[in-house]
């Protein structure tokens, strides 16, 4: 008899702890918990300077939950120098266990802006709550078009050409025209001859009938090296995107009046090429 009361004692005893156990006694949620941050590094993939401009963000978000507000953000502006470090701090019972945590990263500087090519996941699911993480630099607008741009000249075999020519007084004319399979003019090459007064090799890419791209060089001759460079592109809505002028081995920004000039001189060898062009010619 004694031993079966021993017995149903230790029971009862073993019961009670039982009932007494508490959520953080849970080894996952007693690690979730425990972090109250999230620490480490943003570089580049590339080094580069930046800007005084340069601002960056850095959240934790919950990536399981569309459209939640981050549990913690941090600005940075201006960004000084690269790799900066950070701590994020956060409401630890927030934290879902089976949720999964993102540090995201977003810098921008001027019209350039930076991503990131790996997630970072945080917390849980054996996630850290240090990340190292890089960001890679995107194409500005001005550079993906002057690539598009750069890309259609290397094309220009494919197209149907023909040629044009017009003497006027002191100037020589002499052009180019590309033509796609449905006859619209996509790129013109000029070369002028202003006599004493120098050349001018000159690259026009159009997109829907109206001046998309304008390369001009300006030369003392015909075979010398290029002393100026003008450089003018314009998106679909017309406005300008690229506007560089190239001198005397300096880069500036082109002015308005400059751009308006080439868009001009553009509308005028399109109006050209259409009225005098010869029977095409396919290379």
């Amino acid at each position: 008899m004694r031993r079966i009361a021993l017995t149903l004692t230790m029971l009862a005893v073993l019961g009670a702890a039982g009932c007494n156990k508490t959520p953080s006694d849970n080894p996952n949620q007693a690690a979730t918990k425990a972090v109250h941050s999230v620490s480490g590094t943003v570089g580049l993939l590339k080094p580069r300077e930046l800007s005084q401009q340069a601002s960056m963000k850095i959240e934790l978000v919950d990536a399981s939950a569309d459209g939640t507000q981050p549990l913690a953000t941090k600005t940075i502006s201006p960004v000084d120098q690269m790799p900066v470090q950070f701590t994020l701090d956060f409401d630890a019972t927030k934290i879902n266990p089976a949720h999964i945590y993102l540090v995201k990263v977003s810098l921008t500087d001027g019209e350039r802006t930076f991503n990131m090519p790996v997630q970072a996941p945080v917390i849980t699911r054996d996630a850290p709550a240090q990340v190292n993480i890089k960001l890679a630099a995107n194409e500005t607008p001005e550079e993906k078009m002057t690539g598009d741009f750069e890309k259609l000249k290397k094309n220009l075999g494919a197209y149907q050409i023909s040629n044009g020519r017009q003497l006027e007084k002191d100037v020589s004319h002499g052009w180019q025209t590309f033509r796609n399979e449905a006859g619209k003019i996509v790129f013109v090459r000029e070369n002028t001859d202003y006599g004493d007064k120098g050349f001018a090799n000159t690259d026009y890419a159009y997109k829907d009938g109206k001046p998309w791209y304008v390369v001009m060089q300006r030369k003392p001759s015909q075979n010398a090296r290029p002393s100026e460079v003008m450089r003018a592109g314009w998106d679909d809505a017309g406005n300008l995107v690229v506007k560089e002028h190239q001198a005397s081995g300096k880069t500036t920004t082109m002015s308005d009046d400059e751009a308006a000039q080439l868009k001009s001189s553009a509308e005028a060898m399109l109006k050209l090429a259409r009225d005098k062009s010869p029977a095409k010619k396919k290379r």
